[in-house]
């Protein structure tokens, strides 16, 4: 029951912090105001607010602050979901390659001078490419081994991240930047457009990944345990990787790569509700929305009107808590 109502009060700070962010940027709007604007699309209110306010809320910084929830729900729930498929606490939504690829993509869209609206769907494809030749790289006829899985999404991962330093070192200037700005990660080129394309793929993605709570919970047990409970270990693996690299390929897709949201918050969520993944899914889901919402309104505010790339904040963050899972690691194992 506690764990239940913890999920509750979660659902109520991503709402808190929905509206509160609406309130923070350069142009200061109380929340009465951004409630009023928000009920003036459904219901019909006289205005008693600046036209600009409407249009900074409802075009500026609500489809911001969605992609951020979008990508932060995305990240963490693939990211819990590796951690439980891998059995490896260390496991994150990139883990087989899927930034890599995608970054590959968005760096080469901007060598070639191509439209910047080829970029997200050429990084999608990247990222999915990656994943699959992940996949078939580690099959052996009708099995997969998770080692054999890491191990091949890190050969990939390394292949990529070399092209993509190919293409940076052949890269001017300007497209130079361009590449840098989106392998730091961030919002800033948020759009209604990208939340239209981006939902389709992470909304349906991270539902049915909570639908495999009972999977996940048995997989941690072992594949022999799983096998002996009736679990078809092979598919349902096929299928929760699938389902993440989705997801996690449409978060980099719409956002470059933002590091240690599918590391850190399924951690912290396993240790407030437990490792039952009928609660830390739907936990971790919210938790990392709120939390990524956050940080993008900490990085377009610290030294406004400059924005810092979200993806510089969460590796600081990130970065310290990896090193204590480390080192507590190295005590538990005694070596």
């Amino acid at each position: 029951m506690k764990k239940k109502l913890f999920l509750i009060f979660l659902g109520l700070g991503l709402l808190l912090t929905l509206l509160i962010t609406l309130t923070i940027g350069p142009v200061r709007i109380n929340v009465l105001t951004v409630v009023k604007i928000l009920c003036s699309v459904l219901i019909d209110i006289s205005r008693t607010w600046p036209d600009n306010f409407q249009d900074i809320i409802l075009n500026v910084r609500l489809p911001r602050i969605l992609l951020g929830i979008l990508v932060g729900c995305a990240l963490s729930v693939s990211g819990c979901s590796m951690q439980a498929l891998f059995r490896n606490p260390m496991a994150s939504p990139y883990v087989c390659g899927v930034a890599s690829g995608g970054a590959f993509g968005a760096s080469l869209v901007i060598v070639l001078n191509a439209s910047q609206s080829f970029i997200m769907p050429v990084a999608f494809f990247f990222s999915l490419v990656t994943i699959f030749v992940v996949y078939y790289v580690a099959k052996t006829g009708s099995k997969v081994s998770s080692e054999t899985l890491l191990l091949s999404g890190i050969a990939l991962s390394l292949f990529f991240s070399a092209a993509t330093s190919f293409l940076q070192y052949l890269a001017e200037e300007g497209e130079l930047r361009q590449i840098i700005f989106w392998l730091m990660g961030g919002f800033w080129a948020s759009s209604w457009s990208k939340v239209k394309i981006v939902m389709p793929v992470v909304l349906p993605g991270t539902i049915c990944l909570l639908f495999f709570y009972k999977e996940l919970n048995i997989l941690l047990l072992g594949e022999e345990q799983a096998e002996d409970v009736g679990v078809n270990v092979e598919k349902t693996r096929k299928i929760i990787l699938v389902l993440a690299a989705l997801v996690t390929a449409g978060a980099v897709a719409a956002c470059g790569v933002i590091g240690f949201v599918g590391l850190i918050i399924p951690h912290i969520m396993r240790i407030l509700v437990g490792p039952d993944h009928r609660i830390l899914l739907p936990a971790s889901c919210l938790c990392g929305s709120i939390f990524l919402v956050w940080i993008d309104t900490f990085a377009r505010t610290l030294i406004s009107p400059t924005e810092l790339p979200v993806g510089i904040i969460t590796a600081m963050i990130g970065v310290p808590f990896f090193l204590l899972l480390l080192r507590k690691r190295k005590k538990l194992s005694g070596f």
